[in-house]
């Protein structure tokens, strides 16, 4: 299983080579970790790695892949970014091209839908493309007022993340 970790400014692609007891093997940006890893208390955690032991206390944030981990000495904010939380934020950000109104996938998966066609008008708020990614379906809307100029897919196409799928102008 992998991740991408982000620790204050910094991102780490982490990922979890094995989980034993309190024994845990992982891979930091491609560096073996091999750990003993035990819960003292809730939000408690004992960490000894070559010899040293680590203290840290986990606090849950705003939500739950965001937490500010305490050491003895420093404080850091740390959230996990996986492929979920990745399909939101780009569901949120939506995708610019040239001043265009572009419908991006932003996971692999399945197009479903296309209630549109090329030279019809449509509304901000409109949906262009309906897709299917992680069991769950979503629509895709116009941002913009404009007429659809491209679909680069069809319904039921499997595309890749980053695909583009419609272009309003």
């Amino acid at each position: 299983m992998s991740y991408e970790v982000k620790i204050n400014n910094r991102t780490a692609n982490v990922e979890l080579i094995q989980w034993e007891g309190s024994y845990v093997s992982i891979k930091v940006d491609g560096k073996t970790y091999n750990l003993d890893f035990e819960k003292v208390n809730q939000g408690i955690f004992s960490i000894l790695h070559n010899h040293k032991s680590y203290n840290i206390e986990l606090i849950p944030g705003e939500n739950v892949k965001k937490y500010t981990v305490n050491t003895y000495k420093e404080t850091y904010e740390a959230e996990i970014i996986d492929a979920e939380s990745k399909y939101r934020a780009s569901r949120m950000a939506g995708s610019k091209e040239e001043g265009e109104n572009t419908i991006v996938a932003p996971i692999p998966g399945k197009v479903v839908k296309i209630p549109v066609s090329v030279g019809d008008a449509v509304e901000a708020g409109q949906t262009l493309v309906i897709f299917s990614a992680m069991k769950m379906e979503s629509e895709f809307k116009s941002k913009k007022d404009g007429v659809v100029k491209e679909i680069r897919v069809k319904e039921g196409d499997i595309v890749e993340a980053k695909k583009v799928m419609v272009v309003v102008e």
